[in-house]
């Protein structure tokens, strides 16, 4: 598709989306549960002709040689797909709330100021691999009463069109304009290019994929970003600890899955508990394949461990996502040099303490400056579906609005209103 092609494109493709928030943003509750019910019971019947779509861009990726664990992300399985169904039935029975006031007050000239949550409009999305979050996304819009425009990667182009057909007819037969979510039909790269630099018709951009698409569309975009670039997340084990939860908890930071977002990257050890905690963490992690990237204390006290795969940490691996079967290790004085530490090297993502006692817990809440901050769990657990946010968009690492997790709630935004009954200003 030549450049002219692709701005009329994408500049259709935003104009129709603006005239379809106007519309979702007054859609009744009811109208948006019809939408979502019908998305689910749609891709329950459609099982069959979605995995014939997805077969094409499972053959394709392997023709072109790409590695089997991204190939796997590709893949929509029948459990895949009713995930994302329950996914849509779950936002359907949250509350809805939109047009919600909340904080309403009297003031003393007699007039009443409160908040009204209201849809942020248009958002645009640009993801890549899993096209399953065509799902999650359009769901969310559904759910959050905006309009949205979605690119996702060129590996997954005939499932993704499969999907939003779905979508599309979801949303006609409950009412809806088809052109509240929207697929960019084309795997030509600059439509991205467009669809950030059109703040006349999209509200935010919401990346979700590898750091170098989201540095690239966070350094070039003319529209507000929801974004986080990598998750270098930490847990802390603290001295004093159940050291039995703090290795069980750790284990499963690290180890139930490496390749997401919320894997715990940086393991900090109080030297109180050093020399016990960290044998039997590294026996765990030795048995798994789990390569320990240490600090000289660290690597002293694992030394004695069958197997372990022991380095000796660089500056850069206190900063590092691995993503992979890889941990940093670091033996700190306590709780002031974890704080100091995390808020150095992390991204801002998630970490979490283990620890008994209260007072640590509640200094580390405080003073850690990250988007989740945990007691006594696993980072495993920052996921908007795990805190009941029925989906998730993203997480975001910034601090405005949304930060954490983004559902719905992330998706508003929120309007002054004012009620009165003929007040003037003196």
């Amino acid at each position: 598709m030549n450049a002219t092609h692709t701005t009329e494109l994408m500049n259709t493709l935003g104009r129709q989306a603006k005239a379809a928030s106007a519309l979702m943003a007054k859609a009744s509750a009811a109208t948006k549960l019809k939408a979502l019910r019908g998305l689910a019971a749609l891709l329950r019947a459609n099982v069959a002709p979605l995995q014939l779509e997805n077969a094409k861009d499972l053959e394709r990726a392997r023709a072109a040689g790409l590695a089997e664990p991204m190939v796997d992300r590709l893949k929509l399985t029948p459990q895949v797909i009713e995930t994302c169904a329950q996914g849509c039935e779950q936002l359907a029975a949250m509350p809805d709330i939109i047009g919600e006031i909340s904080g309403l007050k009297q003031m003393p000239s007699g007039i009443r100021v409160g908040q009204m949550r209201v849809p942020i409009g248009v958002f645009g999305m640009i993801y890549e691999s899993r096209p399953n979050v065509t799902i999650e996304a359009a769901s969310l819009s559904i759910k959050s009463g905006n309009a949205a425009i979605l690119r996702g990667g060129s590996e997954a182009i005939d499932s993704n069109r499969a999907l939003s057909r779905l979508v599309q007819q979801a949303l006609t037969e409950a009412g809806l304009p088809l052109e509240a979510v929207q697929l960019v039909p084309t795997t030509d790269r600059a439509a991205v290019g467009q669809l950030i630099t059109m703040p006349q018709y999209v509200d935010v951009i919401i990346p979700r994929g590898g750091k170098g698409l989201i540095e690239r569309i966070s350094a070039e975009a003319k529209v507000p970003v929801i974004k986080h670039l990598d998750g270098n997340c930490h847990t802390y084990v603290d001295d004093p600890c159940d050291v039995a939860m703090a290795v069980k908890v750790a284990d499963n930071a690290k180890t139930q899955k490496y390749s997401p977002c919320n894997a715990t990257e940086s393991l900090l050890v109080a030297r109180g508990v050093a020399a016990e905690f960290l044998p039997q963490m590294g026996a765990i992690y030795a048995a798994k394949g789990v390569e320990m990237r240490c600090c000289p204390e660290a690597r002293a006290a694992l030394s004695a461990v069958a197997g372990a795969q022991l380095k000796d940490a660089t500056e850069q691996d206190w900063s590092e996502e691995y993503l992979a079967p890889v941990i940093s290790v670091k033996v700190v004085e306590g709780l002031d040099e974890a704080i100091a530490h995390i808020n150095r090297y992390s991204s801002h993502h998630t970490e979490a303490i283990i620890t008994r006692d209260h007072m640590h817990a509640q200094r580390f809440l405080r003073e850690v400056d990250s988007s989740s901050v945990m007691v006594n769990a696993s980072t495993r657990f920052a996921d908007g579906f795990e805190y009941g946010l029925g989906a998730e968009i993203g997480i975001s690492t910034d601090k405005f609005h949304a930060r954490g997790p983004v559902g719905v709630e992330g998706l508003t935004s929120l309007k002054y209103v004012v009620l009165g009954e003929g007040e003037t200003r003196t």
